[in-house]
């Protein structure tokens, strides 16, 4: 319809009407969409309420068909006592696998629940700031009566422990770290500074650590912060409370490993290790780093009149903890012993041979002692007839218990003792004296640190002694002159005399540093050893002497030589293994052929 313009009354009027009209069509139209759209919401519920109750109906036939096919599977047809014999076959591999069982269904669970000696087998790696509730309920699976094997390594993490982790990753350190591949459960956070290859995890027990978000909670409770109180509370409760149920059961304790990084606030919980152990074969309690600590009542401190029943302990460590030379702990025939003093502590030299004379069946023997005063009484000569395994270091009187040994069985020897006068002659009185031994490893000097000692390879004067050991395979030394080590290794310089360690395969040199030829005497000597890249595992002399001599097959060398690439390339075609780190660009370079 076609409108006047501009617009007249009348047209004005008209238009007024329509837009009336119009308003209460479009009011009538949107009342009854509402409406329909109500309508539909209604249906659409409906048929949704439908569905679910469908689903509903559908789940509960599928969960029926699932535990239906779950009940014929072949896996049900076995008895159940050979699936308690396949866990436990397992449980010989990975120790910690009853966490996994127990997780898979109701009825493994069950019977795994059911297997005291599953559980019998504590591998933990945690820290203070973990619930120790899990140790408790470890030990409670474990029954009453089945030997206890534990080990927990107990990482210690401070705010200021990144810059001591760097240097506790360097070879010199004295590090404790789980056996590699083996089998533990991880209770993060924070992350280990090395974690064993391929742990088995558990799921993680509740944690308080300063780095972690405060824990989600329901809306109708109010949210709690955790602050740094109760962080401080449960590091500081921590080995209380673990070592309250430990020791409750050490009456059952076969091994009892626990090694931490450094100290921990409730450190003095190790107080409570004391009592009888009838099982007990093996005892560790090692720390990575000195510490302070004052004289305590505990197992290794026990008065020398204490009865403690200990009738099968062979094996004993303890690093950088205290301890008393007369307890009863050091007169149980033991096997194998390692002792790493504390700072403060001054034993004199005889009572040290007195703990070394206990246990005459010694196997394995590692002593480390940086303060010693001399003996007060007389040093008495000692045989260990079966000791194949020896490691000394710290103060330069411990020189004198060596000079009192007589080792017919040594195989390896570790001398990290400062030296204050040359050592050759107490190696070779040693090696007299115990009428040639089947030495077959020799370490001088090599994991000692700089700061901690003089250098004991570094007083030797002539290396001749090495004609005294014919069957030494593997060398370390540390701290000595380059030269002269690699002049008497070589090939002998008449032609005809005898070769110098003729099986040695394995050469290893630290802070040897190298003057002048360093370079060309190594490679001099690398080629009279090893003349040829030829699979032959013997050569012999080139000039004509000596008979034949094994091919080395692993050199290493620490902050001794700048080598450069060629001689490093040259040396990888003639040796199986060549580990250089540089002294000038302290770059470590590895290469295998």
């Amino acid at each position: 319809m076609q409108r006047p313009e501009p617009p007249t009354t009348g047209s004005r009027a008209e238009a007024q009407v329509q837009i009336e009209s119009n308003g209460k069509k479009i009011q009538s139209l949107s009342e009854t969409i509402a409406s329909t759209e109500e309508k539909l919401a209604q249906v659409i519920n409906e048929y949704r309420c439908a569905i679910r109750a469908l689903q509903k109906t559908k789940q509960e036939l599928e969960d029926e068909v699932s535990l239906t096919l779950a009940y014929i599977s072949p896996i049900r047809t076995l008895p159940h006592e050979l699936l308690r014999h396949i866990f436990l076959l397992n449980f010989e591999d990975q120790p910690c696998c009853a966490w996994g069982i127990a997780a898979v269904c109701s009825l493994w669970r069950r019977l795994v629940l059911g297997m005291p000696r599953m559980w019998s087998k504590i591998r933990l790696v945690t820290t203070p700031y973990a619930n120790a509730d899990t140790i408790r309920l470890w030990l409670e699976r474990s029954g009453s009566t089945i030997p206890l094997d534990i080990e927990i390594f107990l990482q210690v993490h401070t705010a200021s422990s990144k810059a001591t982790r760097r240097r506790s990753l360097s070879p010199a350190r004295h590090t404790l770290l789980p056996p590699i591949g083996a089998q533990y459960v991880h209770i993060p956070p924070p992350p280990p500074i090395i974690l064993p290859q391929n742990p088995f995890l558990t799921p993680p027990s509740p944690t308080l650590n300063p780095t972690d978000s405060p824990p989600s909670t329901p809306s109708t409770q109010s949210p709690v912060t955790p602050t740094m109180s109760t962080f401080s509370k449960t590091s500081l409760h921590w080995g209380h409370i673990a070592f309250y149920y430990m020791v409750d059961q050490m009456h059952r304790w076969e091994r009892f490993i626990f090694r931490f990084d450094k100290q921990f606030a409730s450190v003095t919980a190790l107080k409570s290790v004391i009592g009888d152990a009838p099982h007990l074969k093996e005892f560790e309690i090692s720390c990575a780093e000195p510490a302070f600590y004052s004289e305590w009542n505990w197992l290794p401190s026990a008065k020398a009149n204490t009865t403690i029943v200990l009738p099968n302990l062979s094996s004993l460590t303890l690093q950088y903890m205290p301890f008393k030379w007369s307890s009863p702990l050091f007169k149980t025939d033991l096997h194998s012993l390692t002792l790493r003093s504390l700072p403060t502590s001054h034993l004199p030299l005889d009572r040290i041979l007195h703990i070394v004379a206990s246990n005459p069946n010694l196997e394995s023997m590692d002593l480390h002692f940086p303060a010693i005063h001399p003996a007060i009484l007389p040093l008495n000569p000692l045989t260990l007839e079966n000791l194949t395994r020896m490691s000394l270091g710290g103060h330069y009187l411990l020189s004198q218990l060596l000079d009192n040994l007589t080792l017919p069985s040594l195989a390896y020897l570790s001398y990290n003792i400062e030296a204050r006068e040359p050592i050759e002659e107490t190696i070779t009185n040693l090696i007299s004296r115990s009428n040639n031994p089947p030495l077959a490893t020799l370490s001088i000097a090599y994991h000692a640190g700089a700061a901690l000692y003089y250098g004991a390879a570094a007083c030797i004067m002539n290396w001749g002694f090495l004609m005294d050991v014919p069957e030494l395979r593997t060398l370390k030394v540390g701290g000595t002159a380059f030269e002269p080590l690699l002049v008497a290794l070589s090939a002998p310089e008449d032609g005809t005399g005898q070769w110098f360690c003729p099986k040695l395969t394995g050469l290893y040199m630290k802070g040897c540093h190298a003057h002048g030829d360093g370079v060309s005497k190594l490679v001099q000597m690398v080629d009279m050893r090893n003349p040829t890249p030829t699979s032959s595992t013997q050569t012999t002399n080139a000039g004509g002497g000596g008979g034949p001599v094994d091919k080395l097959k692993h050199l290493e060398l620490h902050d001794c030589a700048v080598l450069g690439p060629d001689v490093v390339q040259w040396m990888k075609s003639r040796i199986l293994e060549v580990v250089c780190v540089e002294l000038a660009s302290d770059r470590w370079v590895r290469f295998r052929s």
